[in-house]
Parts: structure tokens; C-alpha cells; sequence
């Protein structure tokens, strides 16, 4: 089984764009993480075409915000209705549908793998505007390891552990068993 670990980062800011409309955004960078592969692929906005093609091959594309965020970028992009038909693992929704809230990825990875995300999206359109691209890349390609170890520690264990907002460590549980 193919997994296919998934995030972007974008060209723009939403307070940019004046909306709240993530198609607007435009792709910066993508990078997957393939368990078929065992390593990473960095994608521009030029190798979206290659990059839609390797999510419609995965048995399944687990990100954080993928439905609502990720796959809404992406969508300007490719044909009408693909991405609705990738087998997708959406792990904020997940959480948001169990816990009743939403959790951000940051204080998850904190609280189950005892590390933090290496920056924000804002920071990462910066560093596309300075043509520091493999800033980019590379802090898209922590996320993806941190959403990759998260699924798998959630996927093993049964649950993954969050901060609460009086910062109290707590468990809620999932239910990730794709292979």
C-alpha cells in the first residue's frame, strides 16, 4: 500500500488576497513523503501537474487540513472534481469530528512527539519572496515528517496526545489503521 504524506505552502498571504479563499493563494511548494518511495519529492507551481498525478496514484493521501486548506490551493489547478476522488486521511478533520474543536498541528507534535513545527506559513511566503526556495522546501518537508510521525505514533497507538488551553496533556483517540 502506497501512503502518501501531504502539504504546501503558497505565494500568498490571506490578509494578501483580501479573502478567505484558498484557491487565491497559488501553490509555492508541495512535497510529498511515499511510503512506496521511502523519501520525499518537492514540487513548484510549474510541477503541479506531476505532483496532482502522484496523489491520484496513492492508496491514500494523509495530511493535516487537506479537505479544507491544501486540497482548495490545488484545486485552480487541476480537473474538475479530481482531488474529491482521492482516497484522503484528513487528520485535523478527524480530530475536530471526535473532539468537538479544532487542534493545531504544533501542539500536537509537542505533546506526542515531543517536538514543534520549524516555522509558519507566513514566514514561509517570505522566504519564496526572497528566492529562499529551499527554505521553503524544507520547512514543507518538516511538516510532512511531523504529519507523517503523528499519523503513524496515532495509527499504532490508537490516540495522540494535545496540549489543552490550560496547558494540561491530553489524550484523544483515533483511529487510523490504512496499512
Amino acid at each position: 500500500m502506497n501512503l502518501v504524506y501531504f502539504d504546501l505552502e503558497t505565494q500568498y498571504t490571506f490578509k494578501e488576497i483580501g479573502d478567505h479563499h484558498p484557491a487565491s493563494l497559488r501553490l509555492a511548494c508541495g512535497v510529498t513523503w511515499s511510503t512506496a518511495r521511502n523519501d520525499f519529492a518537492v514540487y513548484w507551481e510549474s510541477d503541479v501537474p506531476a505532483l496532482i498525478a502522484e496523489l491520484q496514484t496513492a492508496d491514500r493521501v494523509i495530511g493535516f487540513n487537506l479537505l479544507a486548506f491544501d486540497y482548495e490551493v490545488l484545486r485552480p489547478y487541476a480537473p474538475s472534481g479530481i482531488l474529491a476522488r482521492i482516497p484522503t486521511t484528513d487528520m485535523l478533520v478527524d480530530l475536530t469530528r471526535t473532539l468537538g474543536f479544532r487542534l493545531r498541528l504544533d501542539s500536537l507534535a509537542r505533546a506526542t512527539l515531543g517536538i514543534s513545527k520549524t516555522g509558519d506559513g507566513l514566514q514561509s511566503v517570505e522566504w519564496f519572496r526572497r528566492g529562499e526556495l529551499d527554505k521553503v522546501a524544507e520547512y514543507c518537508k518538516s511538516d510532512v515528517d511531523i504529519t507523517r510521525r503523528l499519523y503513524e505514533f496515532g495509527r499504532d497507538h490508537g490516540f495522540v496526545y494535545y496540549y489543552s488551553k490550560l496547558g494540561s496533556k491530553l489524550k484523544a483517540p483515533v483511529n487510523w489503521r490504512y496499512g
